[in-house]
Parts: structure tokens; C-alpha cells; sequence
């Protein structure tokens, strides 16, 4: 039963009081037209079937269930105006940002629950958009499109041009170094965790992450070997490569904000003769050597018509049986971030999901053998859990930072996330590569190796 005194912070922290529900309006109120009757029927419809949550109207009115995982509060009907203009997600992502919706109770599990019943893409068709205007009228929802909240990304010029990867990475990561690390911990590694042991911490999950890819990638202390880490973000992987294997790193990434902490956090762990972070394009770089190369997370950034020069030119920075781990977002088929999407507007302007097979393909064309896959699906559901709720338990700290509005963009993509890794519409891979010398590849006969 969903108390009146939920836990979790409803509509990041507010304090204003509830709005009365049906459980206590009175009869004559209840006698008139109500909000809850104009609109529930056409909830129903919509999702085909019962309402799995509940739902209460700026009215006082409301409908679902008292006793489900959550609560719904739509406050205005200017929520109704955002989604009759941007059916979908947008809509209802433009109206919790704005803060005409609030969601009060366990986030995951109501996304859990309405996703058992609603199409993946709800949007009203052209049957359904006579009795939606009827609806909305009868609510009062009927009226010119409002603006977008603030936030929602501006990119220009050609997709995955260098200058557009940049304005989309500057929109997603120069968020503020203190808002991450409240959020990812302290660990500030933004990629799915492993967690070997069900009892780790997520720390000790992502440590236990870039162990396996330094074994997967051959780093050991001893060989002096050479790896680039593309996409290094604040510079966990590369430091860890290299107190933990010896290797001598280069670190890249767009974001200027990401550069400057990560330059600060490898000095401050004595190993600036070791590692070096750079502001650069994968495309920039050439002339250089590496004997292994890892992409954590970065992949989604770079699009499938970018995806064969990516490959060849990491392809061409490697020395003969070096190895590259690719570790990134999938999804069967693939598909694109839209940019009418809350995803894709407010959160990875330009993001692509491969399709796991093509990413090996790729590989394989550029001249890679590829010599490993692995899935860690079910790890990234836990990983995500743990940043929704490290935000929540730290919610008025991540206001203070970075604003209410940016802290419900980022509550509302992770906890909807969840789902998506939870049920299988997406996966993350790392997919393990080797450059062959003369038919000599220097893999181990067996994972054994990786532990």
C-alpha cells in the first residue's frame, strides 16, 4: 500500500502538501464532471486495460489502484497539453520536468508496471485522436503547445559530425564533476558495473569491471604495454590500468569538464609519469602505437555510419596481436536516440544502439578477429538501480548543484533504464578483438585467465 508519507522524494524534494484524492472528496464534489472522468476512460483504452497505478488529478480526482507501487500526481492540465502536443515519452518527460507530474512512490517498480501493459511506444493513433481532443477539452487541457522546459538539447550541423559529437557529449557530461560523483560514486565511472560477487559494493563492482578488461586486454604488471583508453571520461580505467598493471595510458575525451577533473585525480594519485588525459576525437588520432585499446561506454556516441572508420582507425593504432574491448549499450536491430524522444532530447542528443552482431561484423571488416562476447545485461539493471538510488538518498545536494530541473532529467532516464536492461529490450556487450600476426593472435587458450 502506497502510503501518504512515501519515502522517496516526490517530484525531486517538494514539500508542498498533496493534493486531496478520491478518498477524500466529498459527494457533492463527486457528483460533478471530474477530471478522473473525463480522462480515465481514455487512459484505459489506450493502455488496454486497467490503469496500474494510481493516478490523481489536479482536480482532487483520481483512479487506479490505492494499493499499487506508486502514485501518479498530475497537478495541472497543462501535463495534458505537453503529452496531446508530444504523444509518448516526450510529453510525459517535458511534463515531469516541468513539474506538472509528479511521481511519488518506487519509481522502477511502477515503470515496471505500466510497461506490462502499455505498447512500447504509446502514441495516439488516428482513431484514437477524436476522443483524446474530447477528453482534453472536457478536462480543460485544450490549448496552444506550451514551451519546452529548459534543458533539452541544441545540436547542430551534420550528425556525427566532430563538432556535433561534441555539442552532444558538452550537453550530457559537462553536467558538473560534484553532481556525477554524488550520483556515481566515488569510483566516478559512468558504465556498467560487475558484479562478480552478488555481495560487492558497487566500488568494488566497478573495480571488478576494469579488472576483467585489463585481464580480456592482456595488462599485467611486468609487460610495459601501451593502451589507449577511448571515451575515458574522469579517468578511472586509465588510472586503474595503470597503478594496478603498469601500463602507460593516454585517456581521450570531448568533454573539456571531464579532462580537468581526471587530470586532477591522477596527479593526486602519483600518476602523472603514467597517464595522460587528452581533449581529442578518436578521428584526430594517427602517428601513434598502442598495445591495447578499451571503449567503455563511448560507442553509443559514435553512430553507425561512423561505426567502419571507427573500427579501421582503432584498428590502425594497434600494434600486430594487440587487442581492443569494445564495452557498449546494444539493442536487436539497433535503433537511433529520435530526437522527438525524451531520450534523445533531453539526455544522448545523437545516441545510437547497435545491433551486437553488426558491431561484430564491423570488427571483423576493419581486420579484427574477433575472439570474445560477453553480455553483462543483468549487471547494468543493478548498476542503475544503485545510481537512482544514490540520487534519491542524496537529492538535496544534487538540487543544490545542478538545479531541480536537471536532477528529474536524470532520476526520471535511470530509473526508466532499469526496465529496459531488466527485460531484455537492451543489452550491453563487450565484444574482445585481436589484431592477428601472421595467424599468431597471443590470446590465452581459455577465459580462465580472466578469472
Amino acid at each position: 500500500m502506497v502510503t501518504e508519507q512515501s519515502s522517496i522524494p516526490r517530484g525531486g524534494g517538494s514539500t508542498e502538501p498533496k493534493p486531496p484524492t478520491l478518498r477524500s472528496v466529498g459527494a457533492p464534489q463527486l457528483r460533478r464532471r471530474s477530471a478522473a472522468h473525463a480522462l480515465a476512460p481514455l487512459v484505459r483504452s489506450l493502455l488496454g486495460g486497467e490503469v496500474p497505478v494510481r493516478v490523481e488529478l489536479w482536480d482532487g480526482s483520481g483512479f487506479g489502484p490505492t494499493d499499487g507501487p506508486g502514485i501518479i500526481h498530475v497537478r495541472t492540465a497543462d501535463a495534458l497539453r505537453r503529452i496531446l502536443w508530444a504523444p509518448g515519452e516526450l510529453g510525459f518527460g517535458r511534463a515531469y520536468v516541468a513539474g506538472d507530474v509528479e511521481l511519488e512512490g518506487d519509481l522502477i517498480a511502477m515503470f515496471h508496471s505500466l510497461h506490462a501493459v502499455a505498447p512500447r511506444d504509446l502514441r495516439v493513433g488516428l482513431r484514437a485522436v477524436p476522443p483524446a481532443l474530447a477528453a482534453a477539452y472536457r478536462a480543460g487541457a485544450i490549448g496552444l503547445p506550451l514551451p519546452a522546459p529548459p534543458e533539452e538539447a541544441r545540436v547542430g550541423g551534420s550528425r556525427h559530425s566532430k563538432r556535433r559529437d561534441t555539442q552532444a557529449v558538452t550537453h550530457h557530461y559537462d553536467v558538473g564533476n560534484d553532481f556525477y560523483e554524488l550520483v556515481l560514486g566515488p569510483t566516478l565511472t559512468y558504465s556498467c558495473a560487475r558484479f562478480a560477487d552478488p555481495a560487492m559494493s558497487l566500488e568494488q563492482a566497478q573495480e571488478s569491471k576494469h579488472e576483467l578488461i585489463c585481464r580480456k586486454l592482456g595488462l599485467r604488471e611486468g609487460r610495459q604495454l601501451r593502451l589507449l583508453d577511448v571515451g575515458c571520461g574522469w579517468g578511472t580505467m586509465a588510472m586503474h590500468a595503470a597503478a594496478s598493471c603498469g601500463a602507460t595510458v593516454v585517456g581521450i575525451t570531448l568533454s573539456e569538464a571531464q579532462a580537468g577533473y581526471a587530470r586532477q585525480r591522477v596527479a593526486a594519485s602519483g600518476l602523472g609519469d603514467r597517464v595522460e588525459i587528452r581533449v581529442q576525437d578518436y578521428r584526430d588520432l594517427r602517428g601513434e602505437r598502442f598495445d591495447a585499446i578499451s571503449s567503455v561506454g563511448m560507442f553509443e556516441h559514435v553512430g553507425k555510419l561512423r561505426t567502419a572508420q571507427y573500427f579501421e582507425t582503432l584498428r590502425g593504432l594497434l600494434s600486430p596481436e594487440g587487442r581492443l574491448l569494445n564495452h557498449a549499450i546494444s539493442e536487436v536491430g539497433g535503433s537511433r536516440l529520435r530526437p522527438w524522444s525524451f531520450f534523445g532530447r533531453y539526455v544522448f542528443p545523437d545516441g545510437e544502439l547497435l545491433d551486437v552482431g553488426d558491431v561484430v561484423l564491423a570488427m571483423e571488416r576493419a581486420g579484427f578477429e574477433v575472439r570474445d562476447v560477453e553480455s553483462l545485461r543483468e549487471h547494468y539493471a543493478r548498476t542503475l538501480r544503485a545510481w537512482v538510488a544514490n540520487l534519491e538518498a542524496n537529492w538535496d545536494a544534487a538540487v543544490a548543484k545542478v538545479g531541480l530541473t536537471r536532477a528529474r532529467i536524470w532520476r526520471l532516464y535511470m530509473a526508466a533504464s532499469v526496465i529496459g536492461f531488466e527485460n531484455g529490450g537492451i543489452a550491453v556487450h563487450q565484444v574482445l578483438g585481436v589484431v592477428p600476426d601472421a595467424g599468431r593472435s597471443g590470446m590465452p587458450l581459455t577465459r580462465s585467465a580472466w578469472g
